[in-house]
């Protein structure tokens, strides 16, 4: 399965920029099919970029023990500048996102928990049917910090659960969600230079 979906994830973009590349060598294509052509290979050349970044943060968190560069600084503000971050993401869809918390304040290091809120959101956006709600709550037990992504998504079964957090791993073997199956492993290993955790759990679940 790692094999066969790392292969798509690269394969895909490379073919499509290639075969649209083949395409616009043809002398007689219009203005218009000429801009559409490019602005395919442009955004397929960014989504390849992306995935190259991706794993290369991938790889640099796992091969890391200890977190340097963390201070204390307001989480609550930093998920505000997140949802602001992915509006344009989450508006295409017509989602709400209901996050209306107390200020809470982490010793982290600010740019890697960012990345892992990023991670969060865009993963309930993915998934998340027109026109719903994504919710996000913090809470406090203790010296404990809580954070909740909940959206109306279909959820995952019990299977899909279980390979959640591996590398490239897609529960959605049609690829139509347009994800990588990066972000949760990537989610995983930044919690666990935290000292915290991340579980995934359908909501009349306990």
């Amino acid at each position: 399965d790692f094999i066969n979906n790392f292969s798509h994830e690269f394969k895909t973009p490379i073919i499509s920029i290639s075969g649209f590349a083949k395409i616009l060598k043809n002398q007689e294509l219009s203005q218009e099919e000429k801009q559409e052509y490019l602005d395919i290979i442009i955004r397929e050349s960014s989504r390849l970029a992306e995935l190259s970044t991706n794993i290369l943060n991938l790889t640099r968190l796992e091969n890391q023990t200890i977190l340097p560069g963390k201070n204390t600084y307001n989480v609550s503000e930093q998920i505000r500048l997140v949802i602001v971050l992915l509006e344009d993401k989450w508006s295409q869809k017509n989602i709400e996102i209901d996050f209306d918390c107390d200020e809470f304040y982490i010793h982290a290091n600010e740019e890697t928990l960012q990345q892992l809120w990023i991670n969060l959101l865009d993963n309930s956006i993915k998934y998340s049917p027109e026109r719903s709600k994504i919710s996000i709550d913090i809470k406090k037990d203790g010296e404990h910090l809580f954070f909740t992504f909940a959206d109306s998504g279909k959820g995952m079964s019990k299977e899909e659960v279980k390979y959640a957090f591996d590398r490239f791993y897609q529960g959605d073997v049609s690829h139509k969600t347009g994800g990588n199956g990066i972000g949760l492993p990537m989610a995983k290993k930044i919690c666990e230079l935290h000292g915290g955790e991340v579980y995934i759990k359908k909501t009349n679940e306990r």
